[in-house]
């Protein structure tokens, strides 16, 4: 059986497959084939004294390979995943020579292992059995093993041979332990490590008794419940008063036209309005919570199946968690009519963005903290002005996963 050597490369990185040769043999044609049906990538004819190369199946290899002419080494370069397979180089006329067989596994860049907590808000510290509860997750990954460390040593890990999975692994930790931890993910080229700070992650209660800290809670929660109650008089009274005076001005409008105002605080005022007499319709806006984990790709739908040539689509963006004073700024733009595109480039939206063009969906990539917020959709065109809010909020382990998407009216 012919021996196969291994090698190993990781995914961008360059590769070469030796021939441990000081010369090449005294062979009319020196070939190197590619995968189980050995199509020809690359040759050196020493009749004609001249090397070729092959593009290989779906192109993969254009511009990738490079011989050396004197040994007969193969280098692939920017390697990716579909570079992985079988290589055989083959001396063709001449002295019989055994072929050389290499198998190539290129593996991908490791993503960070991100830790999160599992357990409640906090566990009395007095007690002999309060564990935190945390789990280190890691997702798009393939080809790798997960582990959590004590120190130098192993506590627990998982692998897995699949390609683009999430893994996830848990581990149990006691409140106030002053031992290092760590989880690492690796293949067998690299590895990515992340240390557990305990004493962000892990909370305890203090001591039953009131303490000056017991006291100031209890007083900011009884100001709290003063200022919501407050908020919900002051919302009934105005909503009867609006009313009162939406149903007199509704009496001197003809066509009964119906005028909705929403706050957008990027300076402008948002109105809503139906006109009965030149049959202009604003769709309704709600705001839409989506749910993700850092590191993962989204994709904001339009619920569109075609764009329309007159159709303008913009993406805005605001960090503010409260829908009411958010301050939007364009982040992305698609106007079919002059086929122009805008995508915000940034530090924190560089290289992230993406629009389909068929749709106006926004794809955001590789998502981080930075990117939670509120995305308002704005879809205009002649006799239509429609208007979306979406919620992108991290992924909490303790919620069910019923609870991923969830459906607002704004008020």
């Amino acid at each position: 059986m012919d021996e196969v050597k291994s090698v190993s490369v990781m995914e961008g990185d360059s590769v070469t497959l030796f021939t441990d040769l000081t010369e090449i043999q005294k062979a009319e044609l020196i070939l190197w084939t590619f995968g189980s049906d050995s199509t020809r990538i690359a040759q050196i004819n020493r009749l004609i004294n001249k090397i070729s190369y092959y593009d290989g199946p779906d192109e993969r290899f254009r511009d990738r390979l490079k011989l050396d002419s004197q040994t007969g080494s193969l280098t692939i370069t920017n390697t990716t995943t579909q570079h992985a397979g079988l290589y055989q180089l083959q001396f063709i006329g001449g002295k019989p020579v055994t072929p050389k067989k290499f198998s190539v596994m290129v593996s991908a860049r490791l993503p960070i292992p991100v830790i999160s907590s599992n357990s409640s808000q906090c566990s009395s510290s007095s007690s002999s059995s309060s564990y935190c509860s945390l789990v280190c997750s890691v997702v798009n990954v393939g080809h790798v093993t997960l582990s959590w460390y004590k120190g130098n040593s192993l506590l627990s890990s998982i692998s897995v041979s699949d390609l683009s999975i999430s893994l996830s692994l848990p581990l149990e930790v006691e409140y106030q332990e002053k031992n290092s931890y760590s989880c690492v993910i690796n293949n067998p080229i690299t590895n990515q490590t992340t240390h557990l700070d305990i004493s962000k992650l892990c909370h305890t209660c203090s001591a039953p008794g009131l303490s000056a800290g017991h006291i100031a809670l209890v007083c900011f929660s009884v100001l709290a419940v003063v200022l919501v109650l407050c908020g919900i008089f002051c919302g009934i009274f105005f909503y009867y008063h609006h009313r009162r005076s939406t149903q007199a001005d509704h009496q001197s409008k003809p066509y009964g036209e119906e005028n909705i105002r929403l706050t957008n605080a990027d300076g402008e005022t948002l109105e809503q309005e139906r006109h009965l007499q030149n049959n202009n319709f604003v769709e309704k806006d709600e705001i839409k919570s989506v749910i993700a984990m850092v590191g993962e790709r989204v994709t904001l739908h339009t619920d569109l199946t075609e764009i329309k040539e007159d159709e303008l689509i913009r993406w805005k963006f605001a960090d503010s968690k409260i829908y009411k004073f958010a301050e939007f700024f364009v982040i992305a733009k698609w106007d079919k009519t002059n086929n122009e595109e805008y995508l915000h480039d940034d530090h924190k939206f560089k290289d992230r963005l993406h629009l389909d063009h068929n749709t106006g969906s926004l794809i955001i990539t590789n998502i981080t903290p930075k990117h939670y917020g509120h995305y308002k959709l704005h879809i205009t065109s002649e006799g239509r002005d429609i208007s979306k809010t979406f919620n992108l909020v991290a992924h909490d382990p303790k919620k069910r996963p019923g609870t991923i998407l969830r459906r607002e009216t704004c008020p």
